[in-house]
């Protein structure tokens, strides 16, 4: 069994005597101690992170002060150890402050000397510890912001989120469209917490068959349908002690969302066929595409287990609302994707930067990916136009000399104006700062027409 981090001092001493006086005098300056008459077997017991000292006699049976403390500080070489000495051990307490032992106490010692001992290497243990977690924060927020991408006001919301959720052990719902990068999070979650050293099992429910959904997820013994010949260990099992990411949980049966009800209240799972209760340390992080307070009020999704879900929300933002990222996100995937193929390394030019910040990224950060592969690859890229996304274009990683550079973005200047509603020609020319007759030229030259473009007079054109 673990040690509690509520006690401050574990005591090691084989004489039941001093160590009963010991702890009685510990005890009274209100520290909490735990006596033990042996050294074996402690260092199992204690956390990197224990807030504690331990105080140990170095003649004992059995693993005495010296090889006790290599092996504590084999886990962590910044746990205080303090050693109690007889008279004729002075020599060797000398060689274990050499090693690393905080202090040595030589028998028989005053009550304040052992008191104030313990307080100060008390201290220094909490110093130790207040600068590991600085330095773990300042670690978190550099692979947060290598992650996930983005100076703007929605990305640096979100991984202030991610940040202050990590740490806690409430479960998560995140929201967000097709290819916003849900299973980043989660990861990014799970990465960032205490549970970091634990599995972390994702799944994606809506790529499970209704048949055997129960059984992924919360296993089966052997005879508990045709064909389950042997024992199986659910998803929720098989992630205890760490993380299970449940992607489309939308997707879910009814009667399948019952039981992770039940999961979430009681942190138990049993296996289909089974009637044992298996007790889980396990934290969920559901996510949906949808809005489940709708589903949940059209019956298509359990209203009880929404609320349940929706303690701790994180939406992630599409990224057609999280602006110049496009272009920071698109050339960190293409530096990438070009140190991974070998191949020099391409900047983006005016017109295609125009182009990416108009595109509305229906796909987001995972059509966003996919496009800068092939820009990467120097392969040429249309980005579609779709009825929610009527700009369109071509991208390219050799877009040719400086003249053809401000054509081409020239012409997506033009194209993106005219995606936006005007009832003349000359409200188009307002807006682009031209004169009539030259932006009748240059629509000729790039191959546009103004009647292409949304509520616009035939009067005028």
């Amino acid at each position: 069994m673990s040690i509690d981090n509520q006690i401050q001092v574990v005591l090691i001493d084989d004489d039941p005597h001093l160590r009963q006086a010991l702890c009685q005098t510990l005890d009274l300056a209100g520290l909490k101690v735990l006596p033990l008459g042996e050294a074996s077997g402690l260092t199992a017991r204690l956390s990197r992170d224990w807030p504690g000292v331990v105080v140990s006699d170095i003649r004992m049976p059995g693993m005495d002060g010296l090889e006790l403390l290599a092996e504590l500080h084999g886990q962590d070489p910044d746990l205080p150890v303090l050693l109690i000495t007889g008279h004729g051990d002075v020599p060797l307490a000398v060689q274990a402050m050499r090693a690393g032992a905080y202090d040595f106490l030589e028998k028989p010692f005053a009550s304040d000397a052992l008191l104030d001992s313990v307080r100060r290497a008390l201290a220094l243990r909490r110093l130790v510890l207040d600068n590991r977690s600085l330095r773990l924060a300042l670690s978190d927020r550099q692979q947060l912001s290598t992650r996930l991408v983005g100076h703007s006001p929605q990305m640096l919301r979100l991984r202030e989120q991610i940040g202050a959720l990590a740490a806690t052990k409430a479960d998560v719902l995140i929201l967000g469209e097709t290819g916003a990068g849900k299973e980043v999070v989660a990861r990014a979650l799970h990465d960032l917490s205490s549970r970091r050293s634990g599995p972390f099992v994702a799944i994606n429910a809506g790529a499970l068959a209704e048949s055997v959904v129960e059984s992924e997820l919360f296993g089966h013994e052997p005879g508990a349908f045709t064909g389950a010949q042997k024992r199986r260990i659910g998803k929720f099992e098989f992630a205890n002690g760490g993380t299970l990411f449940l992607d489309e949980i939308e997707s879910m049966s009814l009667d399948v969302q019952v039981k992770l009800l039940r999961l979430l209240q009681e942190r138990v799972v049993e296996r289909l066929g089974g009637n044992q209760l298996i007790a889980l340390d396990i934290r969920i992080i559901a996510a949906t595409k949808e809005d489940l307070r709708q589903s949940a009020d059209q019956g298509r999704f359990r209203a009880d287990l929404y609320y349940r879900l929706n303690v701790a929300p994180l939406r992630i933002p599409p990224l057609r609302e999280r602006g110049e990222d496009a272009l920071m996100l698109f050339q960190h995937f293409a530096d990438e994707a070009s140190s991974r193929h070998g191949l020099p390394l391409h900047e983006l030019q005016p017109g295609q930067r125009a182009l990416l910040l108009r595109h509305n990224w229906p796909g987001n950060v995972r059509e966003l990916q996919n496009a800068a592969e092939r820009f990467a690859l120097g392969l040429e890229l249309a980005l579609d136009s779709t009825p929610d996304n009527p700009s369109a274009g071509t991208l390219t990683s050799t877009p040719g000399g400086l003249s053809e550079q401000v054509e081409q973005f020239e012409k997506s200047l033009i194209a993106a104006e005219l995606t936006r509603p005007h009832s003349s020609l000359r409200s188009l020319a307002e807006a682009l700062g031209v004169p009539r007759k030259t932006l009748h030229d240059k629509l000729r030259k790039h191959g546009l027409n103004f009647a292409d473009s949304a509520n616009h007079s035939a009067d005028d054109e």
